[in-house]
């Protein structure tokens, strides 16, 4: 709980206090990787459905399992998009992917549900999906910032994206993180 706040705190982002509830519980959802994965195929091995396969299935779905895919959507996108941000940018479907898929999912889901409260959450969720993305990375950034590789792939991803979070991060190690416009690029190296 300490762990979202304080990711909030240095974000300077503010938010009800119901969305920051949703997001303890997402993490907590997410601490067992098997979270991650839909079923095993015949071999035991974890499989997962795509994203696009998860929204074709609840737009087909009567309402009950529709809110349950569209939930689970947005919230795989939401913590896919966070913590695994800096490996999605050398995939094929990359963090933008991630992130329209949740936002689109979020927005379904406010017009799914019933209750008033629950709808603010998703419409929230969906809205500023990218600002709560920061927070999941600036809280998977505070447990593995430590050692000199992570540090490298940091830089990286400041240098390749501008990220404000990578900059300040950075900053926060002692580093000096010069402006991106400075930075040489790929053609000059």
């Amino acid at each position: 709980e300490q762990i979202v706040t304080d990711s909030f705190e240095r974000r300077k982002l503010r938010t009800f206090p119901l969305v920051k509830e949703y997001l303890i519980e997402l993490l907590q959802s997410y601490i067992p990787a098997e979270s991650l994965f839909d079923d095993t195929d015949s071999s035991g091995r974890r499989v997962r459905e795509t994203l696009a396969e998860m929204m074709l299935k609840a737009q087909g779905a009567d309402a009950l399992v529709r809110i349950e895919l569209l939930k689970k959507l947005g919230d795989r996108s939401l913590y896919i998009s966070g913590f695994f941000a800096d490996s999605l940018q050398r995939k094929l479907v990359d963090v933008d992917y991630y992130a329209d898929m949740g936002c689109t999912a979020y927005g379904a889901l406010s017009g799914c549900v019933r209750e008033d409260t629950l709808a603010k959450v998703y419409r929230e969720m969906s809205g500023r999906f990218g600002e709560f993305a920061e927070v999941l990375t600036d809280i998977s950034a505070q447990s593995n910032l430590s050692n000199e590789e992570n540090i490298m792939r940091l830089y990286e991803v400041y240098a390749r994206t501008g990220s404000d979070l990578a900059r300040e991060r950075l900053i926060a190690k002692g580093l000096i993180a010069v402006p991106v416009a400075n930075l040489p690029s790929k053609k000059q190296q």
